[in-house]
């Protein structure tokens, strides 16, 4: 199931008490009631999406999530669908997640899968990719 995802004012407040007060993520996670994880979830999308405080302050809540997060594509309509195979081999890399492997993605297809539908086609795909081991009766 999906994560709600913050509301713009706490993702903006996270941003300021990161760049502009110079805060860690357990003392921005505190001061807002969130966890860290959530922090560095925000401040890694930011950087990822090579933005500063000065362009958070004058971007509109709504070019900020579409940064952030993408846009929102209309129901109905196919989205570009991940290489599963090639983000299961990404994934056994030192330091490569999820999280960093829908970044690109999104880079790639902008209109693309929202991070956890992504992380669920890549669920099912490594659930139908499990192995098994078949015994034979008779066979020791």
């Amino acid at each position: 199931m999906a994560r709600k995802r913050l509301p713009m004012r706490k993702i903006r407040e996270i941003l300021r008490l990161k760049w502009k007060l110079g805060k860690s993520h357990r003392e921005t996670a505190r001061s807002l009631g969130i966890s860290a994880g959530a922090v560095g979830g925000t401040v890694s999308r930011a950087n990822h999406a090579k933005l500063g405080w000065k362009d958070v302050e004058q971007l509109s809540d709504e070019a900020l999530q579409a940064r952030l997060y993408g846009t929102p594509g209309p129901h109905g309509v196919e989205r570009p669908r991940p290489d599963l195979a090639k983000i299961d081999i990404e994934l056994r890399r030192v330091g490569v997640t999820l999280e960093l492997l829908h970044l690109e993605y999104l880079q790639e297809h902008p209109d693309g899968y929202g991070y956890s539908r992504f992380c669920e086609l890549h669920r099912e795909w490594r659930k139908s990719r499990r192995l098994t081991m078949v015994t034979v009766q008779g066979w020791v």
